[in-house]
């Protein structure tokens, strides 16, 4: 059931009619999709986590991402991967139930209706994930949906 409530889609942040990267998220990361160029070996290419900020790059070269995160992230807990020629980045989220408008700070922000959307998908996955065997995934909201982490006081931490 919690499939169900998975990323429907990601979210394209696209600059000067260039795709940049794509992105999700869950309730406790954000994942960013970089299609990386034909021909360059694997092993040039390198990501750099931290706190509160990102940097990908081709070894030797420019930073593609050179920017600061929109909320901090767990670098512990945080890594990237490749395969079939896209880097695929796990940012585990600093705090459990935050919506992200984008994982880059002023960059590639959703509108107020995706931005909607993704609250209330978040909301619907907490209630997933507290109430195991109960199926949320037609559930919906009327009016505005609370703050994930806050609501009936908070996510749980086990």
């Amino acid at each position: 059931m919690a499939e169900k409530l998975a990323p429907e889609k990601r979210h394209a942040f696209v600059h000067n009619g260039q795709k940049v990267f794509e992105w999700d998220q869950t309730l406790e990361e954000v994942n960013m999709y970089i299609e990386l160029p034909k021909g360059v070996p694997t092993k040039l290419f390198h990501c750099t986590i931290q706190a509160g900020h990102i940097e990908v790059a081709i070894r030797g070269n420019p930073p593609y991402l050179n920017h600061d995160l929109t909320h901090p992230v767990k670098t512990d807990s945080s890594f990237w991967t490749i395969e079939d020629g896209e880097m695929h980045i796990t940012l585990q989220k600093r705090e459990k139930g935050k919506t992200w408008s984008s994982p880059i700070q002023g960059q590639g922000l959703l509108d107020p209706y995706a931005a909607d959307q993704e609250q209330k998908r978040l909301m619907l996955q907490r209630f997933q994930e507290e109430n195991p065997g109960f199926d949320f995934s037609q559930a919906q909201f009327s009016g505005n949906c609370p703050d994930p982490r806050t609501f009936m006081g908070g996510i749980r931490s086990d």
